[in-house]
């Protein structure tokens, strides 16, 4: 996400190694080519994710350092039973631990970190190696019941399917993202870096024989301070404390902007109801999150669902274009979701207040797309509320779209089914709507109950996981075309949507053979977010003061605190017009300008206009740029909790992000206690005896500077 303006270098400063400048150049002018001193000490990591701060209504969780950073002895741990030289045995406290799971068996990652927070006194950090594979075993460090307290089961809905008490969607989930860790804890990339901390662990920290390892020892240097402490309302509130004329800032709320589009345009200048208008929902988030916080894939939680609703979008063009049924169609991607609901909450807020293009009243129905991977067997299931379906009208409405999601799917190698059994929904933006009112709604998943997805929330939840594998030798231009079995199957998926989408708002069943999702399309939109967006295909559908954003690894989906779109966010919405909209003609000022020509005054108000570099044509490397004209558009996903100044509400989100001056990470060689007490003592009395020597040789000055005077009559 785009930091704010002042804040954090977070990105940079995990990203980039760090540099220092030699002591010596800036003193001197003439000094070339010295070196640092600081260079011959240190070795600066070049790629660490901290774990950082979030803060909610009533707690914080997370990570932080001590501001002069955390500094322990190098300690690799092999085993779980290795723990005990950390916490108890070991001569030389306190340790960092560096953890790699793949030599691990089994690695029970939460207990491992439970054992290292008991035993914090003894424990400077953590550093985490990332493995290249997937584990064998699935693990989510997400609680067991995502975002039990804001959806629609409350105690005032129905107590009886509140806090997961039917259906225990996540029970891989080990609530270890939302844990409190009072030293950091790092991840970093199995590249050269562990190599060197493996090496240097192993020449001089690693204990052979039962003998205790000799000075000097292999130590680590983690910095990741957080401003912010206790919760939400503590930390806005030092906000706006202003002591300076410049007052700094110690956390941000979570927030980003929602993407969406309709298929047919709406009036955005005139908001709240349409008179007349009725409007098919459909909803996918776009956000994920894991343990560290610049690592969020979300390939199965969050992109296979958003990226069958672009696909969707795209299928029905034409037919809506060609033969626009009676309802309007509006997409919907929702940003913030993973912390209670953000992006939904967000607009359901708007369309309340009449600050929307439409309101509630215009809803007629909902479809949400899910986690939907298919990774047991072609099968997507159909949930749906038991308790707002109690009510007639809500249980026929539901009853037709279930009807008409199973006959969109005939003739297609996917099938669709209900659970078959009483269940709440699981975690999804529909709840957010259910909880202003009933509105009939199906959400679509691909598992029956509990989760199939193994690594829900969590790193690992990647391209690998959602089998996303290219044939060796392949050119990236190569893959970006090759068509997977996983983007076929969400081509499927994405059909079953859109056919359902259409004959939802009104359309005529004879065009549903001629909706067909592109398999094409699918799997450049799955390489460009899980692999890398950094592709010839991105690079054409972007201005090109994005193409920066643009990076060779996957995406990162965590919302972050941005007040300006994120990339994620930018990326949708430029695939969402180019997608569902149409090029026109105009110069690029008028397409900057949201007009066709100078004169049009009205096309603004229906229409987005976004400039995109498009390609270069054959033997040129001059781009041709054009305009595309779209209905997609952006909307706020802020809480409302902080338009509301509810900082501990109960209905909204609460989470904030705290800020941070400095991440990075270093390793170097420390001397035995000591050796470093022998040094002071050498120095102070270096010290001591030079200001003894320069106060003698002052008092004394005369005499021992004194120079003898020739008699002033002396002659020659």
């Amino acid at each position: 996400s785009v930091p704010f303006q002042g804040k954090r270098n977070q990105a940079a400063e995990a990203r980039t190694p760090f540099t220092s400048t030699p002591a010596c150049c800036g003193v001197l002018p003439f000094c070339v080519g010295c070196n640092s001193v600081e260079k011959k000490i240190y070795v600066n990591l070049n790629y660490t994710v901290p774990c950082v701060r979030l803060l909610n209504a009533t707690h914080q969780i997370g990570c932080q350092s001590h501001l002069s950073g955390n500094v322990g002895v190098l300690h690799v741990l092999e085993s779980e039973e290795n723990l005990d030289w950390v916490l108890h045995s070991g001569l030389t406290p306190p340790y960092l631990v560096i953890l790699d799971c793949s030599v691990i068996l089994f690695c029970p990652l939460r207990s491992i970190m439970m054992k290292l927070k008991n035993g914090s006194s003894r424990v400077a950090g953590v550093a985490v190696v990332t493995p290249n594979a997937n584990p064998s075993q699935g693990t989510s460090p997400h609680t067991s019941c995502p975002n039990e307290n804001t959806g629609v089961y409350t105690e005032n809905y129905d107590p009886t399917m509140a806090r997961c008490n039917v259906t225990v969607w996540n029970p891989l989930g080990t609530g270890l993202s939302y844990e409190e860790f009072d030293f950091p804890i790092f991840a970093m990339k199995e590249d050269n870096d562990t190599q060197v901390i493996r090496q240097c662990y192993m020449d001089h920290n690693r204990a052979g024989n039962g003998s205790t390892p000799q000075y000097p020892l292999c130590a680590m240097q983690l910095y990741s301070h957080m401003s912010a402490v206790t919760d939400t309302a503590t930390c806005m509130r030092r906000n706006n404390i202003n002591f300076s004329l410049s007052p700094e800032m110690v956390c941000d709320p979570l927030s980003d902007f929602n993407v969406w589009a309709s298929t047919r345009p709406l009036n955005n200048t005139a908001k709240g109801h349409k008179e007349g208008e009725s409007v098919v929902l459909a909803a996918a988030r776009l956000d994920s999150r894991s343990f560290f916080f610049d690592i969020a894939p979300g390939a199965e939680s969050g992109v296979s669902g958003f990226v069958a609703l672009l696909a969707a979008a795209h299928a029905l063009r034409n037919a809506t274009q060609e033969a626009p049924p009676p309802r309007n169609i509006l997409y919907a991607f929702f940003h913030g979701e993973t912390f209670d609901y953000i992006g939904s909450s967000r607009m359901v807020y708007d369309m309340e207040k009449n600050n929307f293009a439409v309101d509630l009243d215009n809803i007629h129905s909902v479809l949400e797309v899910g986690q939907v991977g298919l990774h047991a067997e072609s099968r997507l299931w159909l949930h749906s509320d038991p308790v707002s379906r109690k009510n007639s009208s809500v249980n026929e409405e539901v009853k037709k779209l279930i009807l008409r999601l199973q006959s969109a799917a005939s003739g297609l190698n996917v099938s669709v089914e209900e659970p078959g059994f009483s269940q709440p929904l699981p975690p999804s933006s529909f709840q957010r709507f259910l909880r202003a009112r009933p509105i009939p709604g199906v959400v679509i998943e691909d598992h029956r109950s509990a989760f199939t997805n193994s690594f829900y929330e969590s790193m690992y939840d990647n391209a690998e996981y959602l089998n996303i594998s290219y044939p060796p030798d392949l050119t990236p231009d190569e893959q970006l075309e090759y068509v997977t079995d996983t983007a076929k199957a969400l081509t499927e998926v994405a059909t079953v949507v859109a056919r359902t989408l259409y004959i939802q708002a009104g359309g005529a069943e004879s065009r549903l053979g001629s909706i067909n999702a592109d398999p094409q399309m699918v799997t450049r939109i799955l390489y460009g977010f899980l692999v890398r967006s950094n592709n010839s295909w991105f690079q054409q559908l972007i201005p090109s003061d994005l193409v920066s954003h643009l990076t060779d690894r996957p995406t990162n989906f965590y919302v972050g605190v941005a007040q300006q779109p994120g990339k994620p966010t930018l990326l949708v919405q430029y695939l969402l017009a180019n997608l569902t909209g149409s090029t026109v003609n105009v110069s690029q000022d008028d397409c900057w300008n949201q007009r066709v020509e100078e004169q049009d005054k009205e096309s603004k108000h229906m229409y987005s206009y976004l400039w995109v570099q498009g390609a270069a044509p054959p033997n040129s490397t001059e781009r041709v740029g054009f305009c595309m004209r779209s209905a997609a558009r952006l909307s706020k996903a802020l809480s409302p909790a902080f338009d509301l100044h509810e900082y501990t509400s109960k209905d909204y989100s609460t989470w904030t992000e705290s800020r941070w001056k400095t991440i990075k990470g270093r390793i170097f060689l420390v001397a035995s206690h000591e050796l470093e007490m022998l040094t002071l003592g050498v120095g102070v009395g270096v010290l001591l005896t030079s200001l003894m020597l320069t106060y003698i040789m002052s008092s004394k000055a005369d005499i021992l500077f004194s120079s003898g005077r020739e008699p002033a009559n002396a002659t020659y």
